[in-house]
């Protein structure tokens, strides 16, 4: 029986050896908390705005597309071959927004365009922060927050 128990834990142990140390794994942590919490600041402002799209859209947008990049580096994926994840990535994003793209009756009316922006620009945050880019991340959110906010004013 004891056996068994080994060979469970073993098992265990080699599911979670993606992470070799605590500096992996404070990593890992660092990048997804900023993408989560820039995605958020985002996602707040949309829904403040009363915009379809808000906080939680945002805040899991930027943090799957870190996701989709932090995975792939961690499994050796050379930073070269990273350009098809963000094809990839950037393809289904744009089918993600084109969702919140609403069309009312009249030709002249659309509704949802920044939106679908936004989510587009959360994506390509997240993807920043899931490659360590800490600070053009965070200089991106500014901008992006400068062109919601401030920039509505003089609409």
């Amino acid at each position: 029986m004891e056996s068994v128990w080994t060979d469970i834990f073993r098992t265990f142990r080699a599911e979670f050896a993606d992470v070799p140390d605590a500096a992996e794994a404070t990593r890992i942590l660092l990048r997804l908390t900023m993408a989560v919490l820039l995605g958020g600041l985002i996602g707040y402002e949309r829904e403040s705005s009363g915009k379809a799209a808000g906080l939680r859209t945002h805040m899991l947008v930027a943090l799957g597309s870190a996701l989709f990049v932090l995975v792939p580096l961690q499994a050796g994926v050379p930073l070269a071959d990273m350009s098809r994840v963000l094809q990839g990535l950037i393809a289904g994003i744009g089918f993600l927004g084109a969702g919140a793209i609403l069309k009312q009756n009249d030709e002249a009316h659309i509704k949802g365009l920044t939106t679908a922006a936004s989510i587009w620009m959360v994506a390509a945050i997240g993807v920043a922060a899931g490659l360590g880019r800490d600070t053009t991340a965070v200089i991106a959110t500014v901008f992006t927050l400068v062109i919601l906010q401030i920039l509505q004013r003089w609409k």
